[in-house]
């Protein structure tokens, strides 16, 4: 016989009594299938931290069906790769689940993604690392979904950049200064310590960009790592031979910027891709090599976008 449980959940409900926001939990361990390459048949399996949330409406009730949540995902983590159209159904039964109690579903997947990325020159490749962040939200029948991604760069200063020439300037003109002057010599002193005398500082940075995809839209989370790296053109490497770095070196000084350069490439990388990116936030974070403190721009698809444009204390993305 089957067991007659107590089920205090079901049990009236006393005051104080109200509606709220969201209900749900967080920090549940989940994998999650998320495609790589263009064939959804190319999805792998991750882990991640997933947040699951429904709102409460109904005043009288003492709260929602936790369970059903928790086994929604469970089900449907890794029936289909993550996609927007996946989290959409995600959302629904989320909320179908809590008929009379709710009508907004929010969930969030939070995972590394790695990916095996080209070295510059080499014929080597490495893996990368990407901080990932996968969220939908229905509400009021309004479905969204964002990705959220960390990218690795290095920026090069261009003041730094102009001060380092002019003391090679100074320091040739010094070693040169009244003699005659021929290609060889020139070429001589180029390859010695004294040709390069000083150095622009550069430093490891951090573009963390967030995205609004259509619900069309498979989740082809390389396809945002390439629209950002081939924007910044500076992405930190994986494997290294001589002629990776030499090529790296090349890149930096060819791709001279301030915080606010790298924050307004991004914006007219991401805003030519209007058809798949509704909106976007933008915030690049140069780790100075100059200073204790970071160099920081946020930036929003435009001054009517969605995402608020005020500047944030913490960092928003964690």
């Amino acid at each position: 016989m089957t067991k007659h449980m107590p089920d205090i959940a079901c049990q009236p409900h006393q005051t104080p009594q109200g509606t709220l926001n969201w209900v749900g939990m967080s920090g549940i361990e989940l994998p999650v299938l998320v495609q790589q390459g263009t064939n959804a048949a190319d999805s792998v399996r991750m882990s991640s931290l997933a947040q699951a949330y429904v709102n409460l409406e109904d005043p009288l009730s003492k709260g929602i069906h936790m369970s059903r949540l928790y086994l929604i995902l469970d089900q449907m983590s890794t029936e289909k790769p993550l996609s927007p159209n996946q989290v959409k159904a995600i959302l629904e039964k989320f909320i179908t689940s809590h008929t009379g109690l709710s009508s907004n579903a929010f969930v969030e997947f939070k995972f590394d993604y790695y990916e095996r990325r080209s070295s510059l020159k080499s014929d080597n490749s490495g893996w990368k690392h990407y901080p990932c962040t996968v969220r939908g939200e229905m509400r009021s029948g309004q479905f969204d979904c964002e990705i959220s991604i960390e990218i690795p760069y290095s920026s090069t200063c261009p003041c730094s950049a102009a001060l380092s020439r002019q003391l090679i300037q100074e320091a040739f003109e010094r070693d040169f200064d009244g003699k005659a002057v021929n290609y060889n010599d020139v070429m001589a002193w180029l390859g010695t310590p004294e040709g390069i005398c000083a150095t622009p500082h550069s430093q490891r940075s951090y573009a963390q960009v967030k995205v609004k995809v259509t619900q069309n839209d498979s989740l082809v989370i390389s396809n945002l790592i390439n629209d950002i790296e081939a924007a910044l053109q500076t992405p930190v490497q994986a494997a290294v031979k001589r002629e990776d770095e030499q090529e790296f070196a090349r890149l930096n000084a060819a791709n001279l910027m301030f915080c606010e350069d790298a924050s307004r490439r991004l914006q007219a990388a991401l805003s030519a891709q209007d058809a798949h990116y509704l909106d976007f936030w933008v915030r690049v974070n140069h780790l100075e090599s100059l200073h204790p403190h970071d160099a920081v721009a946020i930036v929003t698809k435009g001054i009517n976008g969605g995402y608020s444009d005020e500047p944030n204390l913490m960092d928003p993305m964690k």
